[in-house]
């Protein structure tokens, strides 16, 4: 017996898929259902985020950014997950689940490459065929990551079609899925898609939340004033927000993409600028032209590059419970560079967002407040990016 209301969040969510596609949902759902609550599972995968990803990352006191701000701030280091992204809290999850369910095939979408390089890496460690979407135009962006997910053994297939962004990457894996229905498991990389995808990719990364909870309160003995994360299709803010859920003392901040500005068509703030709409079998919110067709968006960072959001964040938003701001392309410029310069850490241009909205708008806050911020990646991917923005710089 299917439970509808567990398809959403408030008014957002669902399963809006054509009829070929529920057979494999709600395999997958038993089966999660299922595996969710057996001990074994558990202490597998808790085995392998101990012993293979690295767990628990630190909650590290970021003192000189404090300082330059003017109230605590930690960094919650995903970067320093094996792959270097959170990514892989989520793909060991679905990969070790798949692998039960005899799969004998993994697809999955990606667009700044980590997702993909984390699938690719736990289809190598399960000894599961690996086959990777990614557009065209995030191919030449990551260029790093490609070779990486070659190098792991998987199978990475260009996107030549619309935007050639993460939007056709996840498209082209929903054609995929719909054909090879019995041996094939889509391993999703975000809070996104049909029931009950955003609710597993949540699960798995709520572990970032649950730590970040526990370390605070040995290192300050009280939860933080605010949780701030990069949003795109937002699994990492998600990860870090949802155990804080009913901590209402704890403000939570979301920093969509801004790219060139909100007053142009060029950015990915779906949150703030989007409206309610289905896509990619969802309800949330969803970028779209007058004419109701989606948005190209844009946004130097190709993780946050993308024309919609988890239903669960528009729930969020919905409710007041968190708040949502825009950072643009030269706000997360400046969070690159201002952390590395200042703590020796190179964020990755997706949650340098986060960063460079903090510093910009520090005047907000108190000299009491402590703020978490999620660094949900390294920045190794966006090197070439920052320098050819360098180069142009001295060029005029």
């Amino acid at each position: 017996m299917r439970n509808i209301k567990q398809w959403y969040f408030g008014n957002f969510g669902g399963r809006f898929v054509p009829e070929t596609l529920y057979f494999c949902l709600d395999e997958l759902a038993c089966n999660y259902f299922r595996y969710i609550k057996d001990k074994n599972f558990i202490s597998h995968y808790r085995t392998y985020l101990t012993n293979f990803v690295g767990r628990p990352t630190p909650l590290y006191f970021a003192s000189k950014l404090s300082e330059y701000c003017g109230f605590k701030i930690y960094l919650k280091r995903e970067d320093l997950c094996h792959t270097g992204a959170h990514k892989i809290n989520n793909t060991i999850g679905q990969v070790l689940l798949a692998k039960l369910m005899g799969k004998k095939r993994i697809i999955a979408e990606t667009g700044a490459g980590q997702h993909g390089v984390a699938t690719a890496t736990a289809c190598a460690l399960f000894g599961i065929k690996c086959v990777v979407y990614m557009g065209e135009e995030d191919m030449v962006r990551q260029e790093i990551n490609v070779y990486r997910m070659k190098l792991l053994g998987a199978e990475v297939i260009p996107v030549k079609t619309g935007s050639r962004t993460l939007k056709d990457a996840i498209n082209e894996c929903l054609r995929d899925w719909v054909t090879n229905v019995n041996d094939t498991f889509y391993v999703i990389g975000s809070v996104v898609g049909p029931h009950p995808y955003p609710l597993i990719v949540r699960n798995f990364q709520s572990v970032i939340g649950k730590e970040t909870k526990k370390q605070i309160l040995q290192i300050e003995k009280k939860l933080p004033n605010y949780l701030i994360a990069c949003v795109g299709g937002g699994s990492n803010a998600i990860g870090l927000f949802y155990p804080f859920f009913y901590d209402k003392t704890v403000a939570m901040i979301g920093v969509e993409a801004g790219g060139k500005g909100i007053n142009t068509s060029m950015h990915a703030a779906s949150l703030t600028k989007g409206r309610v709409g289905i896509l990619h079998g969802m309800k949330t919110y969803v970028l779209t032209e007058n004419n109701g067709q989606i948005q190209t968006t844009h946004s130097i960072s190709a993780g946050l590059d993308y024309p919609a959001v988890g239903p669960e964040h528009a729930y969020y938003k919905s409710i007041g419970r968190a708040k949502y701001v825009v950072a643009d392309d030269d706000t997360a410029v400046l969070g690159f560079e201002i952390l590395s310069k200042l703590e020796g850490i190179t964020p990755a241009l997706e949650p340098a967002h986060a960063i460079g909205w903090l510093v910009r708008n520090k005047k907000m806050f108190n000299s009491t407040d402590i703020v978490v911020v999620c660094l949900s990646g390294r920045g190794d991917k966006d090197i070439n990016i920052i320098r050819n923005i360098s180069h142009k710089r001295c060029e005029t």
